[in-house]
Parts: structure tokens; C-alpha cells; sequence
């Protein structure tokens, strides 16, 4: 059985959070505040940062008077964590059922020049797999 990620068992507001410093890089709580939709009060959000700093998925950095948080992990790399789990779990671990799924959810109509842009990022990733094997 795989290994669990951490960033299974967030709550929806660490989860909102998580969301937020990945897509911007980082974020004071202000600004997390102010691109939550529905958003609770600043101690909470303060408390969810902390609960997220225990948790190992965030970190900060002094800015004057003010904490600036970021991901713990680059975002790539939580990309690819989460894309392995949703494979694993929904996907039987198939790779080709998983890109089929996100192909058929886009309603996609790919230009030539769009397939050939995922023919080299598929031979390129198979390089990438195989000097990691090695």
C-alpha cells in the first residue's frame, strides 16, 4: 500500500490555503484573506498556517514586520506527488486511463502542433524514467 501524503487529510481550509501559496508562491495572511472566497477571520487563517507549519507543508520568512508563507515543497514536486496519488487511487495506477480521463474531460480537440507537443514531453518524460532507473 502506497504511502499516505500528507496533504490527504487537510481540512477545506487548509486545503483553500495549500491552493492559494501554490498558485502564487507565497503569501502574507493578508493576502491569503483576501483570495479566499468566504473567508474566515485573520486568526484563523494565522491558526491554519500554523496547523500547515506543524504539518510540514509550509514555511516562512520574515519581511519586516510581517511573515510571508510558502510552500515547503516546490510545487512541481507536489504536482507530481499529487498526480501519483490520483493515478494510484482512481486510476488503478494507469497512466494511460488517467491522460484518456483529463483528454475526454477538456473535450479535447488537439491541434497537430499540440500532439506533437505531448509526443516530446512523453519521450522526454520515458528519458527522464529511464535515467532515474539507472
Amino acid at each position: 500500500m502506497p504511502k499516505r501524503s500528507p496533504t490527504e487529510d487537510l481540512s477545506r481550509r487548509e486545503r483553500q490555503v495549500m491552493d492559494i501559496l501554490h498558485r502564487r508562491g507565497e503569501s502574507t495572511v493578508a493576502e491569503i484573506l483576501g483570495a479566499i472566497p468566504d473567508p474566515p477571520t485573520y486568526s484563523a487563517v494565522r491558526s491554519i498556517l500554523r496547523i500547515l507549519g506543524e504539518k510540514k507543508l509550509i514555511a516562512h520568512k520574515e519581511d519586516g514586520p510581517r511573515y510571508v508563507y510558502f510552500p515547503a515543497k516546490p510545487t512541481d514536486q507536489a504536482r507530481e506527488d499529487v498526480l501519483a496519488h490520483v493515478v494510484q487511487t482512481y486510476f488503478a495506477g494507469s497512466p494511460e486511463d488517467a491522460v484518456t480521463a483529463l483528454l475526454r474531460l477538456s473535450d479535447a480537440d488537439l491541434s497537430d502542433a499540440e500532439i506533437r507537443k505531448l509526443r516530446e514531453k512523453i519521450r522526454g518524460a520515458r528519458s527522464d524514467e529511464r535515467q532515474e532507473a539507472r
